[in-house]
C-alpha cells in the first residue's frame, strides 16, 4: 500500500507534464529575427520646421496690406498696437517673472547680470556685531557683557574677547545690534557693526 500511495504522485506529475509540457521554458524564440549586421539604417526626410496642424495656406491680402501699414508706422505707433489690441481682444497682461537671485550663467537674463546686481542693492536686515578692541582694565566688564548677550560660558566668552578683534554676535537686527554696541562701549570696549 505505502509503495502505490509512492508511485501515485510521480505518475500525476508526468502526466501533467505529458499534457501542458515543459513549463516556463523555451529553447529559442521562433518570432526573434537577428538584425542585419550589414544593414544600413532608415533615413527619415523631416521637415524643416515641425507644424502640428499641417502647412498652412498663405495670408490673404487683407492681411498682407494690414502688415505692410503697421511697418511703415513710427516705431511709437508701432509700441501702442499691442497694448491696444490686448484691450480689444481682452488678453490678460503676462507678468514678468523674476529671476532675482538666480543664477543665470552665461545666458545672463534680460539685464547684463552683475551691472544689474549694482544698481539694485537690497537693504541689509542682518547685521554682525564685531569687538574691534578694549581697554586692558575693563577687561573682565567686557567678558561679562559678552557673556550676558550670548550663550558662552566664561573660558569661552574670555577666549572670545581676547582674540579681538572677533565676530561677537551674529545675524541680528540693526536694533539689537546698536544695543549691544551701547553696552559694549559702556563698559570700555569698542564694537562696530557690519
Amino acid at each position: 500500500m505505502k509503495l502505490i500511495a509512492r508511485l501515485r504522485p510521480i505518475q500525476t506529475c508526468t502526466a501533467l507534464r505529458e499534457i501542458i509540457g515543459p513549463l516556463q521554458s523555451r529553447s529559442f524564440q521562433p518570432d526573434f529575427v537577428p538584425r542585419d549586421p550589414n544593414a544600413k539604417p532608415i533615413r527619415y526626410k523631416y521637415p524643416a520646421a515641425y507644424d502640428p496642424y499641417g502647412p498652412r495656406p498663405p495670408p490673404s491680402d487683407k492681411i498682407v496690406q494690414l502688415a505692410e501699414r503697421i511697418a511703415a508706422l513710427a516705431p511709437e505707433e508701432r509700441r501702442q498696437i499691442g497694448p491696444l489690441l490686448r484691450e480689444i481682444l481682452r488678453h490678460p497682461n503676462l507678468k514678468q517673472i523674476s529671476v532675482e537671485g538666480m543664477d543665470l550663467g552665461a545666458m545672463g537674463g534680460a539685464g547684463g547680470g552683475p551691472a544689474k546686481a549694482e544698481e539694485k542693492k537690497v537693504e541689509k536686515t542682518a547685521f554682525d556685531v564685531k569687538l574691534e578692541k578694549f581697554d586692558a582694565a575693563s577687561k573682565i566688564k567686557v567678558i561679562k557683557e559678552v557673556r550676558s548677550f550670548t550663550s558662552l560660558g566664561l573660558k569661552e566668552a574670555k577666549e572670545l574677547v581676547e582674540k579681538a578683534p572677533a565676530i561677537l554676535k551674529q545675524g541680528v537686527t540693526k536694533e539689537e545690534a546698536n544695543e549691544i554696541i551701547e553696552k559694549i562701549k559702556a563698559v570700555g570696549g569698542v564694537a562696530v557693526m557690519e
